[in-house]
């Protein structure tokens, strides 16, 4: 398939504008919160654990919207499902664990932001937000217009990224004051969130048609390709490739189904780690509180 791909070119498979985009954002974390802390009145750099979890989200990031994973995201769903588990589930926890949170105090406290931010991060509102556009962008009809179109497409992208990262703030925020929510609630609210992404996995795991023109009818693939392959190269190329078929190693069925089942498998696998982080972190402070058994006294 490798061989098969380099006919989009060097641009469409490595995105090198998203790769000096993604450096820029390295660049802007290292000035910010390392060489410059101090003009923030900040004594302390980020700890190694935050810059890991901070750069490891930006390798993630290239990863999925930079390198040649992004091309395949327009040949195959399961590789588009792939991308939507990272982009959506795991890096925005990284980027929440890694950005220090004297950060995130200055940006939601700008005016403009703070009452938004506060109304959204509402835990019943936070979870019916990121589910019901995830679930709504998933439907035949608005997934094949985002993939028609490129403004569509970063628009929607954008929107339901920071309603991600919305979903995942009430209980993984890096601000004290706002760690209002019990570990019961938030392990109630972790399974809340697996219930309410089902139904859009079942949709796309349990069809026995092709769901998205995207990836089923030529003209919508084409324009779909045209999303990440430069016009010239797209029109150079046209006439020889017949279809995502050609790049695939599934029927359009299958490949369906399978990103289905990876995506419902990554968002487990996700929330079963932050459950279990929170899980082990409320068990431990619990135990603390039990009072140690009494020395026996020898003098009796």
């Amino acid at each position: 398939m490798w061989l098969e791909l380099q006919i989009f070119g060097f641009r469409a498979l490595w995105s090198p504008y998203y790769l000096l985009f993604v450096l820029a954002l390295c660049l802007a974390y290292y000035l910010i919160t390392i060489r410059f802390r101090h003009k923030f009145g900040i004594k302390d750099k980020p700890t190694g654990k935050q810059q890991f979890y901070f750069f490891t989200g930006m390798l993630l990031l290239y990863a999925v919207k930079g390198s040649p994973i992004d091309l395949l995201t327009h040949i195959m769903l399961t590789a588009h499902m792939i991308q939507l588990a990272i982009y959506f589930l795991i890096f925005p926890i990284l980027m929440i664990k890694g950005i220090p949170s004297w950060v995130w105090e200055k940006v939601i406290n700008i005016p403009i932001i703070r009452p938004v931010f506060k109304l959204l991060t509402k835990p019943l509102i936070s979870l019916l937000l990121f589910n019901t556009l995830f679930s709504i962008y998933h439907i035949p009809d608005v997934f094949d217009f985002t993939k028609a179109s490129p403004i569509a497409h970063s628009t929607i992208s954008t929107v339901i990224l920071i309603a991600a990262f919305i979903v995942w703030f009430p209980i993984l925020t890096p601000i004290k004051e706002r760690d209002t929510i019990s570990p019961l609630l938030k392990i109630a609210y972790i399974f809340a969130n697996g219930v309410l992404i089902t139904p859009a996995c079942v949709l796309i795991i349990f069809s026995d048609v092709p769901l998205y023109a995207a990836y089923s009818q030529d003209g919508a693939w084409i324009q779909a390709l045209a999303l990440c392959v430069p016009n010239d190269v797209l029109q150079g190329i046209a006439v020889s490739i017949s279809g995502p078929e050609m790049f695939s190693p599934m029927g359009t069925l299958e490949d369906q189904q399978l990103g289905g089942i990876i995506m419902k498998l990554m968002q487990e696998i996700t929330y079963g780690v932050v459950l279990a982080k929170i899980f082990f972190s409320w068990f431990n402070r619990e135990s603390l509180k039990v009072d140690p058994i009494p020395e026996p006294n020898h003098n009796m």
